[in-house]
């Protein structure tokens, strides 16, 4: 349902941009998140954005990362940009997706794609 894709290696400073699109029969998308998870830590959420286009950040990232969408093909992003050591982790996207008129959002989480920030 959800494929995320976009991560990699990159240096202290740079920038990557994650891609989450949503397949399958769908009526409505409600909420898109990114999450991650560091080595020994807890999975953390990043940022969201509702479906009206609200975003809301970590404080760790502000003004670092911008969550965007693009309804017509089901897809969030995430531009990193600044990208530090501490940024390097596995990355999930979420989505709480209806699958038909008056039905009940279900979440759905991608694979998860691989950030590493090398100093």
């Amino acid at each position: 349902q959800l494929q995320a894709s976009g991560g990699g290696l990159v240096q202290a400073g740079g920038s990557l941009r994650l891609s989450c699109a949503a397949s399958g029969t769908i009526f409505q998308i409600d909420a898109m998140g990114w999450y991650r998870q560091a080595p020994g830590k807890q999975r953390e959420l990043v940022a969201e954005i509702t479906s009206g286009g609200r975003s809301d950040y970590i404080d760790s990232v502000e003004g670092r990362f911008t969550i965007s969408r693009d309804a017509a093909k089901n897809t969030a992003y995430l531009q990193m940009d600044s990208l530090k050591v501490v940024d390097t982790a596995v990355y999930y996207c979420n989505a709480d997706v209806i699958h038909f008129s008056g039905g009940y959002p279900h979440r759905y989480w991608g694979q998860g794609t691989l950030v590493t920030v090398s100093s």
